[in-house]
């Protein structure tokens, strides 16, 4: 880092609650009920991509043997027989950690693909919807990860240059817009779904050595 640290910009999903192994279960059990045969890894290409960008991959994994409209229809309802416990899934050290940091005077966004109602629900959930100070969710972007847009749009509306921010991501897409918007970009440690971490500038085992990091910097710049 070059400069103070003043914003952290979050993605949500695998960030702030452990969400990546909840929906991949889910997805592949509906792929598998579909007929797919292949790799799961295959499947895992969809972490960090929009609703619309998830049904895509399925549907091309599926070779067209399934209608966009009926992935739709089967993620909807299986998800709505499942609904996701956002408080049971949350990392435990994130509520410790974010105060910490918002108690170093740094501005915070979540900058998301998912829809913006989950995201705000997930975060009142989880009792830590105070701690934002901007949401960025995949309709306010004409351009999902892995284009920078909203990690811009989230530094621009904070009032922070690049060289006083940094991203919290653990995706192969989330890393690469990170890094395409020009941010110093961090990732969460997740060796499961057999995303590439490689990209980023530093890597983490969790929320809370990312504080520990970032108080260490501010001392020193």
């Amino acid at each position: 880092m070059n400069g103070m640290i003043k914003a952290v910009l979050f993605d949500m999903d695998g960030i702030l609650f452990d969400s990546e192994y909840w929906y991949m279960k889910g997805t592949v059990e509906q792929m598998r009920a579909f007929g797919y045969q292949g790799d799961e890894k295959e499947i895992y290409r969809i972490i960090g991509t929009t609703m619309e960008g998830t049904y895509r991959i399925l549907y091309e994994l599926l070779e067209g043997r399934v209608s966009l409209a009926q992935l739709e229809e089967s993620n909807t309802r299986y998800f709505r027989e499942h609904p996701i416990d956002f408080k049971a899934i949350m990392f435990e050290d994130v509520p410790a950690a974010l105060k910490r940091i918002r108690a170093m005077g740094i501005q915070t966004a979540v900058c998301s693909s998912s829809p913006y109602d989950y995201i705000e629900n997930g975060l009142k959930d989880m009792g830590i919807r105070d701690m934002f100070d901007y949401l960025i969710s995949g309709a306010d972007l004409e351009h999902p990860k892995p284009a920078p847009d909203g990690y811009l749009l989230a530094r621009q509306a904070l009032g922070t240059a690049p060289e006083n921010c940094i991203i919290y991501e653990d995706s192969t897409l989330g890393i690469e817009s990170g890094k395409r918007a020009g941010i110093f970009t961090v990732a969460r440690r997740d060796e499961r779904f057999h995303q590439d971490q490689s990209q980023a500038d530093l890597i983490v085992q969790n929320i809370t050595e990312l504080a520990d990091w970032i108080g260490k910097e501010n001392s020193h710049a």
